[in-house]
């Protein structure tokens, strides 16, 4: 079960973090495999997609099959069951009222020498959005990446997404539908990525990439980066819980498992003040593991990088926290007035024994795109703020040249850049 380590001892950071680190993907066979797919598609565009989804997707398409037709969106759609129908709608609203609060105001000032200067905000033009297929298909994902990009008025949202077999969960087509997706395509894998960034026949490049996916998918979005925008570089799920006496050790081992299942590279750690609440816990991750249908993936997960911490002083345990900058952090203590303060590093944060985890993936609100690995200590998690690009407006006065342009002058000689000197001299001398 959960390993357990001794936070109370000296060092302990170093040893965590060389723990945490173990975690990390680095595999050199895969990145080249990914960097194989993008040229192929580069070079070969449509024919490429085709050709990588006969075989990872094992599906025939043609060129005009790559993208659904309103037909197909429909048919697909109406096999979606009622109660989901409705969880998607109460999904869409709560996050869309959640991401509408997120507003950058633009202004313009005027200094003393009547210089315009101002700050902007322009939506992207067109935005390429993952979503995982087959085993993991999920509509959650996109309405946390959809929702914000609509929001910030990016005209052309587009999905890709791996049709395995040829099948499709409906929710995910009924949801983005529901986000006004221009078109989804029938693409997986790296290639997706690749056509997203480099566009081919069919797919039109985009200006910025986001979404979930596996090895293969984050890699990709690794090496395009640069050609193309991307939200972030993701690794597997993670969720650091502190708990208490005061909580319930079947709940907290439910959370863990929660995040567990996810992927085999996971992370779930419990830092506890009591021992006793982490020898418990473990006892109900053993009895719950039982009947969770996904039970081997979750079990590799917690066997390999589940650790308990028990740790008594609050100092030491948020000293801890900090360094782990968890992707998702549980505070179940009976007071969490006295730690939330100070906890500078984490994606999300989940306060009370009545504020698990799953909450936030579907519909409390805020998105569910959040740093992993520790990058919560300089990212934060996917808004409305991701789909817009700031610039700067600036009107010099022929007052304004001629009062600042000597201290431009000599910043430029002092650097060395007498081409800028110049260019601002010729401006303000008499002859």
């Amino acid at each position: 079960m959960l390993k357990n380590l001794n936070g109370n001892s000296k060092n302990f950071l170093p040893k965590l973090n060389f723990l945490l680190k173990k975690r990390r993907f680095n595999d050199t066979a895969i990145h080249l495999r990914v960097k194989q797919i993008i040229n192929d598609v580069k070079k070969n565009r449509d024919k490429s997609l085709i050709k990588f989804e006969k075989k990872f997707s094992l599906i025939k398409l043609s060129k005009k099959g790559l993208a659904l037709n309103n037909s197909e969106i429909n048919n697909i759609i109406r096999k979606i069951d009622k109660k989901t129908k409705k969880s998607i709608d109460l999904a869409f609203q709560r996050i869309k009222n959640f991401h509408n609060k997120q507003q950058v105001k633009s202004f313009n000032i005027k200094d003393k020498y009547k210089n315009y200067l101002a700050y902007e905000s322009k939506p992207l033009n067109s935005v390429g959005v993952y979503v995982p297929g087959g085993n993991a298909s999920y509509p959650s994902s996109v309405l946390m990446n959809c929702i914000p990009a609509l929001l910030a008025g990016v005209r052309n949202i587009y999905i890709s997404t791996p049709f395995k077999k040829n099948e499709i969960n409906p929710a995910v087509i009924y949801a983005a539908k529901k986000c006004k997706v221009k078109t989804i395509y029938k693409i997986g894998g790296a290639q997706a990525i690749a056509a997203f960034a480099y566009g081919t026949e069919t797919i039109k490049k985009v200006d910025k990439i986001v979404g979930p996916g596996n090895q293969y998918v984050m890699l990709a979005k690794k090496e395009v980066f640069g050609d193309v925008g991307i939200d972030m570089v993701a690794g597997p799920s993670e969720v650091t819980i502190v708990a208490d006496s005061s909580t319930n050790p079947k709940w907290i081992a439910s959370d863990l498992l929660a995040q567990a299942e996810h992927d085999k590279f996971s992370q779930s750690i419990l830092i506890s003040n009591s021992e006793k609440v982490i020898k418990d816990v473990n006892t109900n991750i053993k009895l719950l593991l039982k009947k969770l249908p996904k039970k081997k993936i979750a079990e590799k997960s917690i066997k390999n990088f589940g650790y308990s911490i028990f740790c008594k002083s609050k100092k030491n345990t948020i000293d801890i926290i900090n360094e782990i900058a968890p992707e998702h952090l549980e505070v179940c203590l009976k007071d969490t007035s006295k730690i939330i303060k100070n906890i500078k590093n984490a994606g999300s944060i989940f306060l009370g024994k009545y504020s698990p985890e799953a909450m936030g993936d579907y519909l409390a609100g805020p998105n569910h795109v959040l740093p992993t690995s520790g990058a919560a200590k300089y990212s934060s998690g996917l808004s409305v703020y991701d789909f817009l690009k700031r610039r700067s407006i600036i009107k010099i006065t022929k007052t304004g040249i001629e009062s600042l342009g000597p201290s431009v002058i000599n910043l430029a000689k002092n650097e060395k850049l007498y081409g800028h000197a110049n260019s601002v001299k010729v401006r303000i001398d008499k002859d």
